[in-house]
């Protein structure tokens, strides 16, 4: 395992995401109510013996390092470490990255300390469990310059994603970026041999996740193409031996507001697809040292409530309630992903908001939320109501929340004043 590097892409402005990411980088939105996006492909690192981790990014990063400085302390006796690698001006280049393939190869100087034998590239927004230690075996075993984890999907879903062809050996002979749901397909179909019994998925879509040999990466970088996947990917196919590794779990792209929305209830459900109750292959955070949730008189179906949570004489339905999070007597929250807060206010400062006539960091008495993403640190006054009235609104920044993809979202630290109706 020291003969490989992981990589993970942090993506770039994360402008689907936003208002999520308009404080904080892609990989460091939360998710689950106590952990991090990033947590997932790095945990997969960990559980499969890898910990020589680097990081790539280079908007709002503050939060990211902060996250992986608390979390991610390997000992002095395993060489590991979890590092961030921002955009940085060099003699040789002075921008900012200008895609994923071009953030590797500004940052190769730092890699080629290492010596790695194989580039492991990660997505950092992508919720799933994958046994990397099989893949890389795979890779190996082949006798591949390169090897691409790939997804079962259907035709509607491969309309908006890379579509690659196989051979019956799993070798990718051809390479399809985003063929829209018009164009005919169908010889991109996955062979018979291949597919696990009668499916609908019939079309190998990748999952942005590659592993490479270190020459290889290096042969393939040498010029000025800046993406894998429109790419890097397509010319490496006419060049190189480059397999398909089919992965049969569950796997989600978290890379718009309603995908984050949809991914995070789906995890209330009463068999979730995505378990993050596996005791064998954990997914890591931030150890808090947080009190233990209480709740006060509250009737809680179907939901998630993170550590240090006080809930009193509330209703809460099919909803995360995240880390910290304060709800009043008589609120409700039915379908809401609420992400708490990173701190308790003190008495003083309650006693300063009462004087502001500004609401407490938490959700107030009385109040009603439906179908809404709450980021971290929003103060909901008393008497709120939160997607339940019939209010035609389209997708837009309304101030001091946002529609985005029909879902309200009320953005991190805002403030809604008592007896707001959204």
């Amino acid at each position: 395992m020291s003969e490989v590097l992981s990589i993970v892409l942090g993506g770039g402005k994360g402008t689907r995401l936003f208002p999520l990411t308009q404080a904080r980088a892609k990989p460091a939105v939360p998710f689950g109510g106590k952990y991090r996006l990033v947590d997932i492909p790095i945990s997969n690192c960990i559980n499969a013996g890898l910990r020589r981790i680097y990081i790539l990014t280079q908007f709002n990063s503050a939060s990211l390092h902060l996250h992986l400085a608390q979390t991610y302390v390997f000992d002095t006796f395993t060489n590991g470490f979890v590092e961030i690698l921002a955009a940085e001006q060099t003699f040789e280049h002075s921008g900012w990255y200008e895609g994923t393939a071009d953030a590797v190869r500004k940052n190769f100087p730092h890699f080629r300390t290492q010596n790695p034998s194989y580039y492991l590239i990660l997505s950092g927004d992508q919720l799933y469990r994958m046994d990397l230690q099989e893949l890389l075996k795979k890779h190996k075993d082949s006798g591949a310059a390169i090897t691409i984890a790939c997804t079962t999907v259907n035709r509607e879903s491969a309309s908006q994603l890379g579509i690659l062809k196989v051979d019956k050996n799993n070798r990718i002979v051809e390479f399809l970026e985003k063929p829209g749901p018009v164009k005919d397909i169908s010889d991109f179909k996955l062979p018979q041999e291949l597919q696990k019994g009668p499916r609908e998925d019939v079309f190998l879509a990748s999952m942005g996740i590659y592993v490479f040999n270190s020459r290889n990466m290096e042969d393939c970088l040498a010029n000025e193409l800046t993406d894998f996947g429109k790419e890097i990917i397509p010319q490496a196919i006419n060049k190189l031996k480059v397999n398909a590794y089919i992965f049969d779990g569950y796997w989600e792209d978290i890379g718009t507001i309603r995908n984050f929305y949809e991914a995070n209830l789906e995890l209330t459900s009463l068999r979730p697809r995505f378990d993050f109750y596996d005791e064998n292959r954990p997914i890591y955070t931030h150890i808090r040292n947080l009190s233990p949730s209480k709740m006060n008189f509250s009737n809680m179906n179907q939901s998630i409530a993170a550590e240090g949570c006080i809930i009193t004489n509330a209703s809460i339905t099919n909803s995360i309630v995240g880390v910290r999070t304060i709800i009043e007597s008589g609120s409700s929250l039915n379908g809401v992903v609420c992400m708490g807060a990173d701190y308790y206010e003190t008495e003083i400062q309650k006693q300063q908001n009462a004087e502001a006539r500004v609401p407490n960091v938490g959700i107030g008495k009385g109040v009603i939320v439906k179908g809404a993403i709450i980021d971290k640190n929003a103060c909901i006054g008393d008497g709120c109501r939160i997607g339940v009235d019939n209010i035609n609104r389209s997708d837009g920044n309304y101030g001091h929340y946002h529609i985005v993809d029909g879902i309200v979202v009320i953005p991190k630290n805002a403030a809604l004043y008592p007896g707001t109706v959204i």
